[in-house]
């Protein structure tokens, strides 16, 4: 009789809990049944945006690695905690006085975590210096970037390719996005170097042979290696052969520590606009003596978040997700309060399900966890209430973003709303797709298996062809 009960308790649980019973459609199962993944090691979920009841629903509680998806639940924390029109607000505050155009004292820069503060700013941070009738500094350029509490280092280390801009770690300054870009322009007897930015906190040493020949194979790039010493200034060495028949090649890797990149950068356009610092860079928090001068504001999170979404870029999300623990919790922030601060605001709307692990908001992580129950919970609940503003700002299927090539000569052309996954073993995708009725569907497909390269995509594309057409 115990065994009975038992039984029914289970069948009555399957059928009360409509994501568990549905399974996948006859005809959709057909559709991917010649994929050559292993069922148990991928999760798919389709639901119409309306609609209480999912269409499939194959594996939505398991708990599994997310990638790049993971960045749906920093980017709407964000939306929910902040607002579409939020933005960085980088202050400027000095100590000592101004005189005659002089500041004896030091210009202080209050970081704001910005992740979009770039060369580009500058020449209105300059303006706003001499609007307020600073023409010299007798004293530092002092940057306070105490906001975030995180390790002193450029590189995340989650794989070999440590110079690589994906791997660039967060910062409460933060400057061209941590990416240090020179130039190599080929002449006859030596290739003429330029950086693309002044920044003296690295240098590059030139040991290029020119060669004759076409700008092929072992004669087409620099090889470049990069060493480090203790206080993390770096050398870049460039060896090997380069043709003279190549064209100018661009190098971009994460060489210099953001604080003294911004620096030298800043100096530099102070100098050009005629303002001379005779100071130097020191590291501190403004004091309570200081006097505000102006501030300079990023562009609105909404624009930062497409951009994020859409390139999936890991320093964005890193930066954000440090920014919701700063502005939800006391200062510093830390990875702990930033996961604390999504996990609070996601909570209020019973989005996230148990196992969920939001790790460092970027997905460049072999230890944040998520489920497609969760993700499809979140973007219903986005769509409701931001609709076409929130779509937006993810990739379009075949017109831009990480899914620009994909679906541009299918019927999903300009008919999905997707972001996406990758890492070794990794394979995901999540958004939203239109039916052939004109209905959206919320579609979650995530893969983690050893042949996840292989076949990922292929599974994920054949389910959102499924919606796009049947549906």
């Amino acid at each position: 009789m115990g065994i009975f009960r038992g039984v029914i308790f289970i069948i009555l649980f399957l059928f009360s809990n409509s994501s568990l019973a549905v399974g996948i459609p006859d005809d959709l199962a057909q559709e991917i049944s010649d994929i050559p993944l292993n069922k148990s090691n991928y999760s798919i979920f389709i639901q119409e945006i309306n609609s209480d009841y999912p269409l499939a629903s194959w594996q939505s509680h398991v708990v599994r690695k997310p990638a790049s998806v993971i960045k749906l639940l920093t980017t709407y924390s964000s939306v929910l905690n902040l607002g579409f029109d939020y933005r960085w607000e980088t202050k400027f505050y000095y100590t000592g006085k101004i005189r005659n155009g002089v500041l004896r004292g030091d210009l202080y820069v209050k970081a704001s975590g910005d992740s979009t503060l770039s060369t580009k700013d500058l020449d209105d941070i300059v303006a706003q210096v001499r609007a307020n009738g600073i023409r010299k500094i007798q004293g530092n350029i002092v940057i306070d970037r105490t906001l975030f509490s995180v390790p002193s280092r450029n590189n995340s280390g989650f794989d070999r390719n440590i110079y690589s801009p994906y791997n660039a770690m967060p910062d409460a300054i933060m400057f061209n996005k941590r990416k240090s870009t020179f130039c190599v322009t080929p002449h006859s007897k030596r290739a003429k170097i330029v950086k693309k930015v002044p920044d003296n906190s690295y240098k590059i040493v030139n040991k290029l042979h020119m060669v004759g020949g076409s700008c092929r194979r072992g004669r087409s790039w620099p090889r470049v290696r990069i060493k480090t010493n203790s206080s993390a200034h770096s050398t870049v060495f460039l060896t090997g052969k380069l043709s003279k028949r190549c064209g100018k090649r661009t190098i971009c890797k994460v060489i210099s520590m953001p604080h003294r990149a911004f620096y030298y950068a800043l100096k530099e356009k102070l100098l050009d606009k005629g303002i001379k610092v005779t100071g130097t860079l020191k590291l501190k928090k403004v004091p309570k003596k200081a006097k505000y001068i102006f501030s300079h504001y990023s562009e609105p999170l909404e624009s930062v978040i497409s951009t994020l979404a859409k390139k999936s870029d890991n320093l964005m999300a890193r930066q954000l997700f440090l920014t919701l623990g700063a502005t939800s919790f006391s200062p510093p922030s830390t990875l702990y309060k930033s996961r604390k601060a999504v996990e609070n605001t996601l909570g209020k709307y019973h989005i996230l399900e148990k196992g969920t692990r939001v790790e460092n908001g970027s997905g460049l992580s072999r230890s944040a966890r998520i489920t497609a129950k969760s993700l499809a919970n979140l973007l219903k609940h986005a769509y409701i209430h931001y609709g076409q503003r929130w779509m937006n700002t993810l990739s379009i299927a075949g017109i831009d973003g990480t899914i620009h090539n994909r679906f541009k000569y299918s019927s999903v052309f300009g008919r999905a709303w997707m972001k996406t996954g990758t890492i070794k073993g990794v394979k995901n995708i999540a958004g939203y797709v239109e039916g052939a009725s004109g209905q959206r569907y919320v579609v979650v497909v995530l893969v983690n298996d050893r042949h996840a390269h292989a076949y990922g995509a292929k599974l994920a594309n054949r389910v959102i062809e499924w919606v796009a057409d049947t549906q």
